[in-house]
């Protein structure tokens, strides 16, 4: 390795830390339906995966519908799951002198006092919901937000304040999660109220087996790829609270060396984006799938987390086509949330927190999920193995793997290397002296298109040109090249290149001839075809663009 590449790895020292020893999956109980052979299935093979103690793995006879009543909830699943989990010495209650406030004199409540689990892990099959129920009545409902004042809630959401279930929490409204926005993951512990929720789940239980598969395919490999986040554009003090927590999700991205697409138009990505190689994506405000994840085929890596803000993305989990997180694990996303009923946007999930949480620390997706929730007992599920740990390995040690195995992510890695540097204002011109010396940059697609980007900001267009058509001779992605198509012909048009900006466009629709935009490709072809004297093209692009 030459030395400039050294010098690039101890700039990430300084930024990622020590590795981090993986969660045990003693730390895990694996909640399952016994009625549905297909969760206890599951489990076992979660358990299995991540070596779960079998004493640890627990079934209850629940309904197989995505709703439960409050009474289901209590009676089949929420109070004997706590006595199970103390029957079976996974922790232990006690009585606690909760200290007077201002508001409340001192009491005492029976909660959790010591605790060998931290993680529970629910199982397909197991119901979402908890249906809204008109009967209860309970005291101080009055000091709730009237917007709040009802109870329905996510069961995943309501189990992870179990080990408060003997201490008369309000059922009425959300429970403020103490450890919202916490940088210390120890403090996620029952012992302080908390139980980390996510679940195996998702359209067919085939993808929610697969979740724990692509978990620790990242976790061996590194989650790599590119970041896209697609903010409204809002100004709105209402709604800005939702673009403030995309924006530093993928403000945390950019630094930490992801190739990140920030859109601040208010309509979302339209469906012809290349979006492609995807590790994160964040974004709001359609109701249902919409743009380049309603594609056919969607490029998220192994590993990719994908989240869309709206009340209603997990109102099912077993949809491909509607809403938001049972199309995006259908598409073959690794890990995500939602809301099951209105949450209002103060009660959605704070991906800022998430992502930065999961990212920087290199925290468990359990705890990156749960420190990101400002509401507990309410709206939110999460969706993905809660051990799930894609940051856990220090970033040079594992480049040195990767490269050591002949691992095509090596290149993804050193993708990342340059990446973080850049942000952190090493000059671009030194960037690239480095990569033109490094022989893996003459074999990737992916190295030749950063050479190219650098290039075209050091206002060196034609080196650019040249380095965007050697990416275009190497192994890409589908949308990846779609991405180097549509840069090359600009890059060619601003050079006045036009036949060859004109040969580029036609050969991208040669070349995916599925592409959901090709009036963008029209109107970038139209005005070349004017200036080329191609009268019988421009004939028929002006025909193509105004149909309906």
């Amino acid at each position: 390795m030459k030395r400039g590449w050294l010098l690039v790895f101890l700039a990430i020292r300084t930024v990622m830390g020590a590795p981090a020893a993986p969660a045990p999956g003693s730390q895990v109980v694996v909640l399952f339906n016994r009625r549905m052979p297909e969760s206890h299935a599951l489990a076992e093979y979660y358990a299995g995966r991540r070596h779960v103690p079998r004493d640890q793995v627990i079934g209850f006879d629940l309904p197989s519908t995505d709703d439960l009543s409050r009474t289901e909830f209590r009676d089949a699943l929420q109070l004997p799951l706590a006595a199970e989990l103390a029957r079976r010495d996974l922790w232990r209650m006690g009585s606690v002198t909760i200290p007077a406030t201002t508001n409340h004199p001192a009491r005492v409540e029976r909660r959790v006092v010591s605790s060998r689990i931290r993680y529970l892990a629910i199982c397909y099959g197991v119901p979402l919901r908890i249906a809204e129920d008109p009967a209860l009545k309970e005291e101080g409902v009055e000091r709730v937000r009237a917007e709040f004042r009802h109870n329905t809630a996510a069961v995943d959401s309501e189990l992870a304040i179990l080990p408060l279930a003997e201490a008369g929490v309000l059922l009425t409204g959300p429970y403020l999660n103490p450890f919202y926005g916490t940088t210390n993951p120890a403090a996620l512990n029952p012992t302080n109220g908390l139980l980390l929720v996510a679940r195996l789940d998702g359209p067919t239980v085939a993808i929610a087996r697969g979740l724990v598969d692509k978990a620790m395919e990242a976790e061996t490999n590194g989650l790599w790829g590119r970041a896209y986040f697609d903010l409204r554009g809002t100004s709105d003090p209402g709604l800005k609270l939702g673009d403030d927590w995309i924006r530093t999700a993928a403000e945390y991205c950019r630094r930490l060396g992801f190739e990140t697409v920030v859109d601040t138009n208010p309509p979302t990505f339209r469906a012809g984006f290349p979006m492609s190689q995807i590790a994160f994506y964040a974004g709001w405000y359609d109701e249902h799938v919409s743009g380049p994840l309603a594609q056919p085929e969607v490029e998220f890596m192994p590993g990719a987390f994908a989240y869309h803000l709206h009340s209603w993305s997990a109102v099912s989990l077993r949809t491909t086509n509607r809403n938001w997180a049972g199309p995006l694990l259908a598409k073959g996303v690794t890990a995500t949330m939602g809301c099951v009923s209105e949450p209002y946007l103060v009660g959605t999930p704070d991906v800022g927190v998430v992502i930065s949480r999961l990212v920087y620390p290199g925290w468990t997706y359990g705890e990156a999920a749960c420190a990101g929730q400002g509401f507990l007992s309410w709206m939110t599920t999460v969706v993905g193995d809660p051990l799930y740990r894609p940051f856990g390995r220090n970033l040079d040690q594992l480049h040195a793997d990767l490269e050591r195995r002949g691992s095509p992510y090596a290149e993804w890695a050193y993708l990342r290397l340059i990446d973080i540097n850049l942000a952190s204002g090493r000059p671009a011109g030194q960037i690239v002296s480095l990569l033109e010396t490094l022989p893996l940059a003459k074999r990737s697609s992916l190295l030749s298109e950063k050479l190219g980007d650098l290039y075209a900001l050091l206002g060196k267009p034609a080196s650019a040109v040249f380095e965007y058509g050697r990416g275009l001779e190497l192994v890409t992605s589908p949308l990846q090249r779609v991405r180097l198509r549509l840069t090359l012909g600009e890059k060619l048009t601003a050079l006045d290149r036009l036949p060859e900006a004109w040969d580029d466009y036609e050969k991208l629709l040669q070349e995916m001839p599925g592409y959901p935009d090709p009036q963008a490709v029209h109107r970038l072809q139209l005005p070349l075809a004017q200036k080329l004297d191609r009268a019988a093209d421009v004939r028929r692009l002006q025909a193509l663009l105004a149909a309906p």
